[in-house]
């Protein structure tokens, strides 16, 4: 063991070296165990970041939790797989490209498509690795080896493969449908990835003549509404519903088209409903989904008046080439001035804007590939229905739910050049479409040799959502399918539960139908209940959002975004890392706060100058010092004291306090961890380390580690022990959320040279029942109590913090004096107190004084004291005794809570009261004898 750490804690000077280190040795890789293994296993799938992104506080608390939960699992002796890799992102990727060409003088169609993805490639091995490394930066335990892009050979090939089997099964279709047109990235996109604002706008009244009139000389019209009178060029009928009797009599006859001078019928159907607006709607079915399906049930002709820019075509006759908002102000204009226009009234709408590029989407009729949804989704929705999955929060599940109820075919093609090509070719003879795994020499259908691929690319989502089984091998047979799926968690974010996990769910559950995990592994981590092992996770928990500290969104237009890494750079990872995870309560948006982050920048310094301490009393007391905890078991370990504390020899109360605080500890942060409940699990440890072993343990223990020789040089040698022990097992309790600081300060108390690599292979801590001890707890509660109560009665008091001062105890119970009398050592030194003296009688009327339901306390202080505020002190410490009995109170009369609550629960509360009465009596007294207004 060293004798020094530097004297400050600097995290850059520690991070960037553990870092490297850990992904060098390869600590995190995991080869393929063979047949006959029995350890449990975890397998998390990164959610893979885009080929495009930077880290953002999103992926900085996505890759915390899942970092603490595969650190936990490792530490507890399973083969933890934690699988990275990027997205290829189409739209993203192909977006950033072309803005550099722009930036050039060049387009993507002056390169070609093949010149274009060329150029892609070169961006991508250029910038592509950046949140990757980003991601090595901060220290994230996954199996590099196994880094996957979603454009590699083997998971292209894995998409072709699904791509053609869903086709032959007919679960794959092409047709003319309406889509959300991108007019910026010219391509379709789902409705997914449409964002809706609402804004102010307008609703235009426009009437049409009715052909042959009515049976007098006055023209007859009917009258529509709509925002998009662009669109009205692609009227193809007007609607009316058949039991209006407004419109009866028009039954049958038709109109003519304002501006296009077109005869169009007037139809029945129920999309127009007479209480709404003038109970008469256009149809445009090459426009609109609505009067896309109305024109399918009255055999309309689909007329579209756009490109793919959103510019008018020749079907807009005289406004062709004129953007489609340009077309608007000039068809309102020529409607007016033609007297078609009836009104222009102020209305608020929906707008539909591209989640990307922001531009505002056109439903627009297009040939598109979709994926026939249905018989996916009742598998998948089964999956969690029978709870083969589980969603936490269990909110998540119920929203889970509704959408698999109210889903939709599924567009996944894409007008792009970068992504996934659709396996489709086209005979240019006779149309035929082939779908296919390799490139056709043929058409099957006339043999013609003129075969050209579909020049569409898949949704990204597509082959995102294979990633659980392709990245294991798929469609080949492999032993890592066996071992590792279903994977064991997925840790993502609420925006892509439909985008990616919903599909995922689908895909998997199709596509390993028929699949069995090893059963012994199975087994083994706690899966054998599970029936399916087609379901592609077991579990998925949805995390929290991070907002800014006033709980607004984070946004650039706002200029309230924070950059995880200037965090990092101020504070270090591990602070970082610990206010993210002391945040994240399950199903609560986190208000990120700075000040938090530099609050535990501050514990992580405490457990620095901790460790200095042992250091320097591990070099006076000498070798004897190191205690067995510096020979690690590996994680996984059934030596249950290497798993906890190891070789501790309890001596003294503080000892029996702090081991089984610890064992307690232990247990509840594993509980916590095990529910996701990441904020208790980061709390108790702050908490713990903080407070229980810092602040009092190691005061407690400074007078038996600074004996030189005599009887008491074993005393010290144990109690040191104890500490590095001690000291060892908490710095492995605290490692899933604090893994830098934990590697340093672990490696130098085994001098660089410990038996195990890193704290991160050694052993995670369990509770030992063994090791609690509650009457230890409950009289180290009662010293605590009587050190804080002198504590705060020396400041009300105004004691000069040198001046040792004489007090009083008088002793309820014959044990608590005999327990004080064997600790004044710690009272007297922690508390500053000059001498104790025990009386026989109450002390709770003498002023200067305090009460509880143990002990009362008095310092003899010859200060006059002031009546008027003791007497407002004394009022104030009534009305929390007060609030605490009714709080109490409230809770023994709810038989819903005694119904639920543990007996010893129920039992601890109604001491409680007992004890709150006694003090209430007490400070009434007190109050009274000091005459105090009651």
């Amino acid at each position: 063991m060293p004798h020094e750490l530097p004297k400050s804690y600097e995290p850059g000077a520690i991070e960037l070296r553990w870092a490297d280190y850990w992904v060098r040795e390869k600590l995190f890789s995991v080869p393929t165990p063979p047949p006959g293994e029995t350890r449990p296993v975890f397998t998390l799938l990164l959610p893979p970041p885009n080929v495009t992104g930077r880290l953002h506080m999103g992926h900085m608390l996505n890759q915390t939790q899942m970092d603490i939960i595969v650190r936990w699992h490792r530490m507890r002796g399973f083969i933890a797989l934690w699988l990275p890799g990027t997205d290829h992102a189409g739209i993203a990727t192909q977006m950033m490209v072309e803005r550099q060409l722009t930036r050039e003088g060049k387009k993507r169609r002056d390169l070609g498509r093949e010149k274009f993805i060329e150029r892609v490639w070169e961006w991508k091995r250029e910038y592509g690795g950046a949140i990757l490394d980003q991601m090595r930066r901060l220290g994230a335990s996954v199996d590099w080896d196994r880094e996957y892009f979603t454009m590699d050979d083997n998971l292209s090939h894995a998409v072709r493969e699904v791509f053609v089997r869903l086709y032959e099964e007919g679960l794959i279709y092409r047709g003319n449908y309406i889509v959300n047109w991108c007019p910026w990235h010219e391509t379709a996109i789902s409705d997914l990835e449409v964002k809706h604002e609402e804004v102010a706008g307008k609703l235009w009244e426009i009437r049409y003549p009715v052909v042959g009139g009515s049976s007098t000389r006055t023209p007859e019209f009917i009258t529509v509404a709509t925002t998009r009178p662009e669109t009205m060029l692609g009227d193809t009928a007007i609607a009316v519903n058949a039991a209006d009797e407004r419109y009866t009599h028009l039954h049958g006859k038709k109109v003519l088209l304002p501006l296009m001078n077109r005869e169009i019928p007037i139809i029945t159907d129920e999309l127009a409903q007479p209480e709404f607006g003038t109970g008469a709607v256009k149809v445009t079915p090459a426009h609109d989904p609505n009067d896309f399906e109305a024109g399918k049930r009255h055999n309309l002709p689909q007329i579209n008046v756009m490109d793919d820019h959103a510019h008018m075509n020749e079907n807009a006759g005289r406004y062709k080439g004129l953007d489609r908002f340009e077309a608007r102000k000039q068809v309102l204009h020529d409607l007016r001035e033609q007297g078609f226009l009836v009104a222009e009234k102020d209305y608020t709408l929906a707008i539909g804007k591209c989640d990307r590029c922001g531009t505002v989407i056109e439903p627009r009729l297009s040939e598109q590939w979709f994926v026939k949804i249905q018989p996916l989704a009742d598998r998948a929705k089964e999956a969690v229905e029978s709870g083969e999955i589980t969603i936490v929060p269990d909110n998540y599940r119920q929203i889970y739910l509704n959408w698999m109820n109210n889903i939709h075919d599924w567009c996944v093609s894409r007008q792009l050049w970068w992504g996934h090509r659709i396996p489709a070719w086209t005979c240019e003879g006779c149309k035929e479409v082939i779908v296919a795994r390799e490139a056709p020499i043929t058409c099957p259908k006339c043999g013609g040799k003129k075969l050209e691929q579909v020049p569409d690319v898949l949704d990204t989502w597509f082959s995102s959502g294979l990633l659980p089984f392709t990245t294991l091998g798929w469609p080949e047979k492999t032993r890592d399918q066996e071992v590792f799926y279903p994977t064991t968690l997925l840790i993502t974010a609420y925006e892509i539960l439909f985008f990616w996990v919903a599909r995922m769910i689908m895909f998997g559950c199709h596509f390993m139908q028929g699949h069995h995990q090893d059963a012994a592994i199975k087994k083994a981590s706690g899966w054998a209940d599970k029936r399916k092992d087609s379901v592609p996770f077991r579990q998925v928990y949805i995390h929290s959002l991070v907002r800014d500290a006033e709980r607004q969104k984070m946004l650039k237009t706002k200029g309230n975004v924070v950059d995880p890494l200037d965090v990092i750079e101020r504070f270090g990872t591990d602070a970082t890392r610990f206010t993210l995870a002391a945040m994240a309560a399950p199903g609560t948006d986190i208000a990120f706060n700075e000040s938090r982050t530099e609050g535990y920048r501050a514990f992580a310094n405490k457990i620095w100058n901790a460790a200095r301490f042992m250091f320097m009393n591990v070099d006076r007391i000498g070798s004897d010092c190191v205690g067995a905890g510096l020979r690690p078991a590996q994680a996984g370990s059934e030596t249950r004291p290497h798993t906890n504390v190891a070789s501790f020899q309890p001596q003294t109360l503080e000892d029996r306090w702090i081991l089984s605080r610890f064992n307690r500890v232990a247990a509840d942060v594993n509980d916590a961890l095990a529910t996701y409940r990441f904020h208790e699990a980061a709390n108790r440890i702050y908490d713990f380390f903080w407070g229980e072993f810092c602040d009092w343990y190691l005061e407690l223990i400074k007078p038996r580690l600074n004996v030189e020789d005599g009887s008491d040089k074993k005393a010290a040698q144990i109690a040191c022990s104890n500490l590095v022990n001690l000291f060892d097992a908490s710095l492995r309790l605290l490692h899933p959320v604090m893994p830098f600081i934990t590697e340093e300060i672990w490696q130098a108390m085994h001098d660089g040279k410990p038996a195990l690599k890193s704290i991160a292979l050694a052993a995670y801590p369990r509770a030992d029942e063994a090791q609690v001890d509650l009457a230890a707890e409950t009289e180290m509660a009662i010293l605590q109590d009587l050190i804080v109560s002198v504590r705060n009665l020396r400041a009300e008091l105004k004691i000069e913090p040198k001046l040792k001062v004489p007090v009083e105890v008088f002793a309820h119970e014959p044990e608590i004096r005999t327990m004080i009398e064997h600790n004044r050592g710690a009272v007297e030194r922690l508390a500053n107190v000059e001498r104790i003296t025990f009386v026989d009688s109450s002390l709770a009327k003498q002023a200067g004084s305090r009460s509880t339901a143990r002990f009362d306390v008095h310092v003899v202080y010859e200060r006059k004291i002031d009546v008027s505020a003791e007497c407002e002190r004394l009022k104030k410490e009534l009305e929390k005794i007060e609030k605490g009995i009714a709080s109490g109170q409230r809770q023994l009369g709810n038989e819903q809570f005694l119904a639920k609550a543990p007996a010893a629960v129920v039992e601890n509360l109604r001491k409680q009261q007992q004890e709150l009465a006694l003090v209430q009596e007490k400070t009434l007294s007190k109050m009274k004898e000091l005459g105090c207004p009651l």
